[in-house]
């Protein structure tokens, strides 16, 4: 039976998602510096892209499980929108208002 809110899952799920998650906002940030968009090296900026791509990776999750999506695929979908980091986060809210606004 899959969990019915966010408080039901183990300390060690969120840490595999965000974990998951954070590696593709550090992929995404070795991709910036690589393609002269950010500067050399900017621990504010690393950090940023982190808890940014942990978030979307969070969120991406919870829908993943409100949809009864496999857990590999899960994965997958995870790791992306953690390499998409803020993109994610508006896609996801772009897709959400035009469901429930429109």
């Amino acid at each position: 039976m899959p969990a019915t809110d966010p408080t039901s899952y183990s300390m060690i799920t969120y840490l595999w998602v965000s974990g998951l998650a954070a590696w593709g906002g550090v992929v995404n940030y070795i991709r910036k510096v690589k393609d002269g968009h950010s500067k050399r090296f900017s621990i504010t900026e690393l950090v940023g892209e982190i808890v940014t791509s942990s978030f979307a990776g969070v969120i991406t999750f919870w829908l993943c499980e409100m949809s009864q999506i496999d857990s590999l695929f899960s994965a997958v979908l995870i790791a992306i929108s953690g390499h998409m980091g803020a993109r994610a986060i508006y896609l996801i809210e772009a897709i959400l208002e035009k469901r429930y606004k429109g």
